[in-house]
């Protein structure tokens, strides 16, 4: 099983992971365990969303999707607010006409801690 996870740091910024352990990566992320880590500086986190998945391809094509939306889309997806996602996406962003969007072949779950 592989989660595709979204932290909230103390700065107020988010990070998208991928993982195959997420207790494991969540106590990495939260002890600092490489200096080089986008969220060694911006400690303490805290797992705000998740989502699992049975393939590991598709957990990382959805990793890679959440990292290209912006802010606003996140905190909807965090939130449980499904329904402004559309309205929220790039392609129906004229500024952002004509960017593709990930294809996602199995989603299993999801769950949110807050």
């Amino acid at each position: 099983k592989y989660t595709v996870y979204i932290l909230e740091c103390s700065d107020g910024s988010y990070y998208v992971g991928v993982t195959n352990n997420i207790d494991r990566r969540f106590a990495e992320h939260q002890n600092g365990y490489s200096e080089k880590s986008y969220t060694h500086t911006r400690r303490p986190v805290k797992l705000v969303y998740q989502e699992h998945y049975q393939y590991v391809l598709d957990a990382i094509a959805r990793e890679k999707q959440l990292k290209g939306w912006r802010r606003a889309k996140k905190e909807a997806l965090i939130n449980g607010r499904e329904e402004d996602l559309p309205g929220l996406s790039s392609s129906t962003n004229p500024r952002n006409r004509g960017i593709a969007q990930s294809n996602i072949h199995e989603y299993v779950t999801v769950s949110m801690s807050r």
